[in-house]
């Protein structure tokens, strides 16, 4: 819920090697007040079985910065069968040599006061991209 002081955040995860919803993922949310301040780790999550974080906590009044770290190297190792199916495809150049070549994925974003910002989060085992969602 967002009030005129803050704004509010929600993401979601969709692997789109699998097409499905990336389940266990942990996120953290950061937060500062202009582009010189510190970042202030407010907490995290984890994605549910539809791939949402429903439960990030709220934005301080002034916020201006965003940040969301998602580690994802744990959801690729305990889902085995998607890092094989990623590195049978893959030229042996490219191996990262654990299969995970994005092992972390941070998005930056300004919001302003009032705002809500869905930032999506599309991943695979060689790539991702965010958006800002509805």
């Amino acid at each position: 819920m967002s009030t005129d002081t803050t704004a509010s955040v929600s993401t979601h995860i969709l692997d789109t090697s699998a097409g499905r919803p990336a389940e266990g993922v942990t996120v953290r949310l950061f937060a500062r007040a202009g582009r010189q301040t510190a970042w202030q780790e407010l907490g995290g999550s984890a994605t549910d079985a539809d791939g949402r974080c429903k439960d990030l906590p709220a934005l301080p009044e002034g916020t201006t910065r965003v940040r969301l770290d998602f580690e994802v190297e744990p959801y690729f190792l305990k889902n085995p069968k998607k890092k094989a199916e990623a590195q049978q495809d893959a030229p042996a150049h490219r191996d990262s040599g654990t299969g995970v070549f994005f092992p972390e994925v941070t998005v930056t974003f300004a919001v302003t006061a009032g705002e809500h910002y869905h930032v999506p989060l599309l991943l695979n085992p060689f790539g991702y991209s965010v958006y800002r969602g509805s």
